[in-house]
């Protein structure tokens, strides 16, 4: 697998209905640390520092706690060991408050890291922190549909596009950021109609997350996917390993092996 770039993202744009296997949907997940970032690297093309380690890594109830230093320190992380993904963090709730705050933080977060791109999550009255970031050269995905920091604002998480006014909100908003200077869209939690219908009038590519097959790719947080993280699992997650069954398995031989004083045995004794 050669270096994914954003030229490589773009590329994949104009993706055909939905016609069974299509080897240029665009496949992403979460990454956390460099422990993961290695075992994914090269595999997806793309790996998103999300801020849904405050709720799958730190324990936290929702993603709006977590700190700019926190994310770039993970973003480090994971940088640290992936040669051919292409990477994305997400700018922490409350860092991009206001043009100033935005261009602020995501300028820190891109020298002390290095990353190549940044996602907000944005209402369509931020239009202009997308074009003040997209006009100093920085690469933006657009985060709209379901937007796990509003979760305060909004009273919970509740899937987006169920109705006329909401379906044409969302298809305003994905032109708008796409015209602002955009790279990408994230649709997540929106019908899968309406994702559709936006993927197809959109030139830029889309990536969702509970939105239905039709966009141009998909990304699920990692520790859904491998069965790890028990408090919920949302209806859009498939997972493929029950992942915290097997590690508790493991560890409960590891318990057992030292109990038994079979382990560490003479070949793993100096």
């Amino acid at each position: 697998m050669q270096k994914i770039t954003l030229t490589t993202l773009k590329s994949k744009k104009n993706i055909p209905p939905h016609l069974g296997k299509n080897p240029s949907k665009i496949t992403a997940i979460t990454a956390y640390d460099a422990l993961f970032a290695r075992l994914f690297d090269g595999i997806v093309d793309v790996i998103l520092v999300g801020d849904s380690l405050n709720m799958s890594f730190n324990g936290k109830e929702d993603t709006t706690s977590l700190s700019l230093q926190d994310m770039i320190y993970h973003t480090k992380a994971v940088l640290a060991h992936t040669k051919q993904s292409f990477v994305i963090a997400d700018m922490p709730f409350g860092s991009y408050a206001s043009e100033k705050s935005a261009l602020k933080s995501a300028l820190k977060i891109i020298k002390q890291t290095g990353v190549q791109a940044l996602k907000l999550e944005v209402p369509l009255s931020k239009l202009n922190i997308i074009k003040a970031l997209a006009n100093e050269g920085i690469p933006i995905m657009a985060h709209i549909g379901l937007m796990p920091q509003f979760v305060k604002f909004e009273g919970g998480y509740k899937v987006k596009g169920k109705d006329n006014h909401q379906s044409a909100y969302l298809l305003e908003s994905a032109l708008a950021f796409e015209e602002a200077g955009a790279f990408g869209l994230l649709l997540e939690g929106i019908i899968g109609g309406v994702a559709k219908e936006i993927s197809s009038k959109v030139k830029i590519p889309t990536i969702g997350i509970g939105s239905g097959v039709d966009c141009d790719g998909q990304i699920l947080v990692w520790s859904d996917a491998f069965g790890l993280f028990s408090d919920f699992k949302p209806k859009f997650v498939r997972q493929y390993l029950n992942g915290a069954d097997i590690f508790k398995s493991a560890l409960q031989k590891y318990v057992d092996d030292v109990k038994s004083g079979d382990f560490p045995s003479e070949q793993e004794s100096y």
